[in-house]
């Protein structure tokens, strides 16, 4: 941390009544905080998996296309 970037926070602190040690440590704290929330949330985003679609017409033409021909009798 260059020095403006620590009298910067050291104003911060001050401000809200803290050390500099107190406030940098209280904001990695909350840094760690969001990180696990934002995994959790990537985590239940991905748990949270849509049913499958109905296949659209042209799909199923599709599907129909790559059939063989059935014989004919």
């Amino acid at each position: 941390m260059t020095e403006a970037q620590r009298a910067y926070e050291a104003k911060r602190a001050a401000k809200n009544g803290m050390s500099l040690e107190k406030w940098l440590a209280a904001k990695e704290k909350e840094r760690e905080d969001e990180r696990r929330a934002a995994s959790a949330d990537a985590a239940r985003r991905t748990a949270e998996v849509a049913p499958p679609k109905k296949p659209t017409l042209f799909r199923r033409l599709l599907d129909r296309a790559q059939q063989p021909l059935k014989p004919s009798r």
